[in-house]
């Protein structure tokens, strides 16, 4: 009898072992099921956030599953002009029925569909449904012409308080002639010369274009406009279109017939240097669209870190390290401006420079 009370008592401390034993490797699976889903959840927040949208979204009850914030204006060619308001789509959920034609909004881009809302893929896995022209006010357009205005509203401040005040700023003026006085006296003077007056007005508009846009990507509003490569073009373009309209026969004469240089090696350097005028301006788009993009991505991953953590330490690490980042990032945000426009106002002095002898 002794014998198999003990027996019992093994057995009956096994089971117990076992069950705590499962019980944790449950625990255990249920913790990293739930931490992968909030590292999706996490990215799915930074893809969110660095794409454009044709809603501008303030934030969101994932509860509820409530947007708050409004719809923009959707503008489509498809066989005809379509527009209509973003709020058909309900946030992607639902398919906007107009004219007899259906649109879904799919990864943040419109295609064609049926009433159902197909999506057709490829070996790929890439949507083949046709995508009309789209030329919708998306969030990026919203903010862009936000600046604008802004920036069409502190000139003109700054240029009634010169006429006011017989040339002395004041108001908002005050804050601006430093910084005007900075772009031609350290920007476009050494790097122009004496032709700088022709490019000023450019040159004071991507400074301030940029460098707003910039700042207005760190608010909670969630706007990445410099993060986009389709903005960064258009600026670089404009560049390279006023760098080589504006150009001097000198600045032709070096890339295509380099004097003083044999002729065999004119014939070898002119393809090199004509490749040369089209890598300058897709530096200046890559280095603004990368840097910004970057910065975005770290800060929300490190803030993403603080859900993961759930600790005492690592949560108010991350805390931490987010704020001093978005402090270096108001550094870095002026920073690109100053580079972009630097770097512009040295093509515009290589194509204006006169000839040596």
């Amino acid at each position: 009898m002794q014998k198999i009370s003990v027996v019992r008592i093994f057995m009956t401390l096994a089971l117990i072992l076992s069950s705590l034993n499962l019980a944790a490797k449950d625990t255990e699976i249920a913790e990293k099921e739930g931490k992968d889903g909030l590292k999706a959840e996490i990215k799915e927040f930074i893809d969110h956030h660095l794409q454009d949208s044709h809603d501008f979204t303030l934030f969101s009850d994932k509860e509820s599953g409530k947007h708050y914030g409004f719809p923009l204006p959707v503008i489509l060619w498809d066989n005809g002009l379509k527009v209509f308001s973003s709020s058909k789509f309900h946030h992607g959920e639902t398919v906007a029925e107009v004219d007899g034609n259906y649109y879904k909004l799919y990864h943040s881009k419109i295609y064609k569909t049926d009433a159902e809302g197909t999506i057709n893929y490829d070996e790929d896995h890439h949507a083949t449904n046709k995508k009309p022209l789209d030329f919708s006010i998306t969030k990026n357009v919203v903010s862009m012409l936000l600046i604008g205005l802004l920036m069409f509203f502190m000139f003109r401040s700054l240029a009634k308080s010169y006429k006011k005040n017989n040339g002395m700023p004041s108001g908002v003026g005050r804050f601006l002639e430093p910084l005007v006085l900075f772009v031609r006296d350290e920007i476009a003077k050494p790097n122009i010369g004496h032709n700088y007056k022709k490019y000023m007005s450019f040159l004071l508009t991507i400074f301030f274009f940029i460098w707003l846009l910039n700042l207005l990507g760190m608010t909670p509003l969630g706007v990445n406009v410099t993060g986009n490569i389709a903005v960064t073009f258009g600026l670089a373009l404009l560049t390279f279109l006023i760098t080589n309209f504006t150009a001097n026969k000198n600045y032709w004469g070096h890339i295509f017939w380099m004097p003083g240089v044999p002729t065999f090696m004119k014939v070898v350097l002119a393809p090199i240097e004509l490749l040369g005028v089209f890598i300058k301006p897709f530096s200046l788009m890559i280095r603004l669209y990368a840097n910004m993009t970057a910065g975005h991505v770290v800060i929300m991953s490190i803030v993403g870190m603080m859900f993961l953590f759930k600790s005492w330490i690592g949560s108010p690490l991350s805390f931490g390290l987010a704020f001093v980042l978005s402090i270096l990032e108001l550094l870095v945000a002026a920073l690109q401006a100053y580079i972009f426009t630097m770097l512009s106002a040295l093509y515009f002095g290589m194509a204006n420079e006169e000839a040596h002898h």
